[in-house]
């Protein structure tokens, strides 16, 4: 298996393969975000890919993370490639880079189904139901004295001494999802296996479009059911409150970076369905100001409110306080810049980790708590979107 770094986004109904490394840059110090707009602005016209951990976070705001990273992935990471293929129904197109040995057997062995992942792993929670209903219980408490609206509280599901084959692994994820802004990481030997349903933030010429989910149902046993649960997602004004919380954080984040009044809702509380869950997305668009750099967005936007609460900073206090385990890229971001300056990233939910040196595989997973949260549900959401992965690793 190749050390060379790789990244796979879904994207408008193709998809971009960047394998190769022509230049890099990732977050070292102190002038990080000088660093990388240098980055961005030389290399201009070319195709740049990267990912933004959680953690970025401490270099935006006065904030800290104090748990076990067994991942050790950077602040951020980008790439110029020396390839980059655009596949359609798994069928390979080069537009950068030539064809020869190397390239063709990359994009072969990364498009392989027919490899076969022979162990069968068990996750395990890192923090017990008892725990984890605990932990909300008193976030709740904190909602109540109004410390805060809104938190996303997440837990680990976790594999130790285990091995993984992290491309077959992709494409059974990709295949039990289907989802629109799936992604593969392989850095240092470090892998990211997202079945995102989510877009972070889409940059087409001034137009910048962000997308977040919160609310979350099963899928149906059958049509009627399907039917029956849809019309109570739509309907539920504790699903609702959650998404248009984070909908003004949203709104907040982008006046920042904004046109005057150029702010707007395209589509509230929509409801989209997936192959294993239904979801609420609303659509928040804006104009961005011609001054606006690329760390300036990043400034203003990240993390994404989908994953952290409202208001964010106390939000991501309280995060650090109560959840068990380092996010890293988790609840983080993957994309690229086209050449001619657009972008689009997710965001790292629905995903496996795997170390291939360590041997250990994550699957975090988590959800809104509010003042109307019932902790015991919020725990079934968490099984429920950990469910796809946690069949995946089974082999079932």
């Amino acid at each position: 298996m190749t050390k060379t770094p790789t990244i796979f986004c879904k994207h408008e109904g193709a998809s971009l393969l960047a394998f190769g490394v022509e230049k890099s840059t990732e977050s070292l110090g102190l002038d990080d975000f000088v660093a990388l707009d240098d980055f961005v602005q030389h290399h201009k016209g070319e195709y740049i890919f990267g990912f933004l951990t959680y953690d970025l976070k401490n270099k935006i705001e006065d904030l800290t993370s104090s748990h076990n990273d067994r991942f050790g992935f950077p602040s951020f990471y980008f790439f110029v490639p020396t390839y980059v293929v655009r596949i359609t129904d798994k069928k390979p197109t080069f537009i950068k880079g030539e064809l020869n040995e190397f390239s063709k057997s990359y994009v072969e062995q990364f498009l392989d189904e027919s490899s076969t992942q022979t162990q069968k792993l068990t996750l395990a929670p890192r923090a017990s139901k008892r725990q984890y209903l605990q932990k909300v219980e008193k976030l709740q408490e904190h909602i109540q004295q109004g410390d805060i609206y809104e938190v996303t509280f997440c837990q680990e599901f976790y594999a130790e001494n285990c091995t993984l084959n992290p491309y077959a692994t992709f494409w059974k994820l990709e295949e039990k999802t289907n989802a629109p802004f799936a992604s593969f990481v392989h850095w240092n030997n470090r892998f990211l296996l997202s079945g995102s349903p989510e877009r972070f933030l889409k940059k087409e010429g001034r137009t910048l479009i962000s997308q977040p989910i919160k609310g979350t149902a099963k899928r149906g046993e059958n049509i009627q059911e399907d039917q029956r649960i849809k019309d109570e997602l739509r309907a539920s004004e504790k699903e609702r409150a959650e998404n248009i919380m984070i909908v003004d954080l949203v709104r907040n984040d982008l006046s920042r970076i904004a046109e005057k009044a150029s702010v707007e809702v395209r589509e509230l509380c929509g409801l989209y369905s997936f192959n294993t869950v239904h979801q609420l997305i609303s659509t928040v668009q804006a104009q961005l100001k011609s001054s606006v750099t690329f760390s300036d967005l990043l400034k203003a936007l990240f993390p994404m409110g989908s994953m952290t609460g409202a208001p964010k900073i106390s939000a991501m206090e309280l995060i650090e306080a109560h959840e068990s385990f380092f996010r890293g890229l988790f609840s983080g971001s993957v994309g690229f810049i086209a050449p001619n300056g657009d972008f689009d990233f997710n965001v790292v939910i629905r995903s496996i980790f795997y170390h291939q040196d360590n041997n250990y595989v994550s699957c975090p997973v988590g959800g809104a708590i509010t003042k109307a949260s019932d902790p015991e549900l919020e725990f079934e959401e968490c099984l429920l979107k950990v469910k796809a992965m946690q069949e995946i690793l089974r082999n079932e």
